[in-house]
């Protein structure tokens, strides 16, 4: 009963720490936690009543296994992509949830209203298809964002198509499409303000999420 109360516990410690996440980070770290909770409640009724307590601890272990885990090889990926992409703009960083996050600006990766790739942002996937297929391990999830100007209508299949376009050119150069995993999500997650010029820039971007599951 002590281990089932400890792995709510947890959870519910993870989705208060959310409140200082961006939007990105809070779905990973909500989805982490809940996963633990509800994990935790399957395995003590998957457990009988005789080894709840067992069960739950596995079920919560289980659950859990939708987060990540930072080891050498992501640090050594971060180390390697910041410096390929030094000087173009593309921001890395760590995420919460242990993942890298590469955020690429519109100045670099489309043009407005366009899900067609610029010349600029080839060099910059190249080096990232090379860094990926050094390291099979890595999962990919790529989500494509628009600024506000336009209809969701417009915006949604856009941001999507822009994801697509990344995905695709990716594989092109030996990655294996069946490690990625896209959305698109519009102008609803901006970084900054939609009333500037240089904010809508900042809003019209890609960014891809790299991750561990491996122990």
């Amino acid at each position: 009963m002590r281990k089932i109360i400890a792995v709510a516990a947890l959870a519910a410690f993870t989705l208060g720490a959310c409140e200082s996440m961006d939007e990105s980070q809070k779905r990973t770290a909500k989805s982490t936690g809940i996963g633990a909770g509800v994990g935790a409640a399957a395995g003590a009724i998957i457990g009988g009543s005789d080894h709840r307590a067992g069960g739950a601890a596995i079920g919560a272990a289980v659950g859990a296994l939708g987060g990540y885990v930072w080891n050498q090889r992501m640090e050594n990926q971060r180390k390697q992509i910041e410096q390929q992409t030094q000087g173009t703009g593309v921001e890395v960083t760590r995420t919460a949830d242990n993942r890298l996050q590469i955020n690429i600006p519109s100045d670099i990766s489309f043009d407005s209203g366009q899900a067609a790739i610029k010349p600029n942002f080839r060099p910059v996937l190249d080096n990232f298809a090379q860094s990926l297929q050094q390291n099979p391990s890595t999962t990919v999830t790529i989500v494509g964002h628009t600024d506000s100007t336009g209809s969701p209508a417009v915006n949604e299949p856009l941001s999507l198509q822009r994801a697509d376009a990344t995905r695709d050119y990716l594989v092109t150069r030996g990655v294996g499409g069946n490690r990625f995993q896209i959305d698109g999500r519009g102008a609803r997650e901006p970084v900054a303000s939609n009333d500037t010029d240089a904010g809508r820039a900042r809003n019209r971007r890609v960014e891809i999420f790299l991750g561990d599951r491996s122990a």
